[in-house]
């Protein structure tokens, strides 16, 4: 999954315009333009189509951790240069409040069975000897669940349709 397809699915889950994307990177002190979140969000066959970075997305994440859950006293949070499926899996489970269980059960909604050991393992360091790579299908998999808490079917007007 690159980093536009995460953009425009947590964009679709949360029903984000324009506005509140400019607004969750101004939360991480970045300025973006219309056109540029444009270009992130246009499919990889379009001509206009622009990759988002790992920084870039790093700091959209942030910003969603920021909106969602409120800014901490101090320094802003660290942005990372480099993303892999287990930050970004990490940071929306910060940003949406999530505990193990409530993790477990949006994965069990988009019919994805895993126990709490293997999703512990999502959220370890890289060094720790129980540590676990976070593939692709466990991400796309959460992100359904989110889509189906977040905007079921009977509410939304629109498919999405969930690239294989």
């Amino acid at each position: 999954m690159t980093n536009n397809d995460i953009l425009r699915r947590i964009r679709y889950i949360l029903d984000l315009n324009d506005d509140k994307m400019i607004a969750l990177f101004n939360h991480m002190e970045q300025t973006v333009s219309r056109a540029q979140i444009s270009t992130w969000l246009k499919k990889e066959d379009d001509p206009d189509y622009h990759n988002c970075n790992d920084k870039q997305f790093a700091y959209f994440l942030n910003g969603l951790i920021i909106e969602k859950r409120g800014k901490r006293d101090g320094e802003l949070p660290k942005t990372e240069s480099k993303l892999n499926n287990n930050l970004i899996f990490t940071k929306l489970k910060i940003a949406f409040n999530l505990k193990a269980e409530d993790v477990l059960n949006i994965l069990q909604l988009a019919d994805l069975k895993i126990s709490k050991h293997e999703l512990s393992a999502f959220f370890r360091k890289a060094t720790h000897k129980h540590y676990r790579a976070c593939k692709d299908q466990i991400l796309r998999n959460f992100l359904m669940g989110l889509q189906l808490k977040y905007r079921p079917q009977s509410q939304s007007e629109e498919n999405f349709s969930w690239p294989k």
